[in-house]
């Protein structure tokens, strides 16, 4: 199956469906950019997860963070569901 990968921010977040799940993943690695976020509201600063991943470079925790920004700039609807 050809399976299509989309590009992000100067190709540092990779979404395929291959790859974890198809969850947004940075530069086709299996490192998750929901890892890196929730490292960074667990209170660690990007040098400590550059060192558990040393494979990440800086410019990479900075394009998760502008990833999630760019999801936020969305307008959402809130349904009710039956209780």
């Amino acid at each position: 199956m050809n399976a299509i990968a989309s590009y992000y921010l100067n190709d540092r977040i990779s979404i395929h469906p291959d790859i974890c799940n198809g969850k947004p993943t940075l530069r086709g690695k299996r490192i998750s950019v929901q890892t890196i976020l929730e490292f960074l509201s667990a209170g660690e600063n990007p040098q400590q997860i550059l060192e558990q991943y040393p494979s990440l470079e800086a410019e990479d925790i900075n394009a998760c963070l502008t990833f999630a920004c760019k999801l936020m700039d969305h307008k959402y609807i809130l349904k009710d569901v039956a209780a």
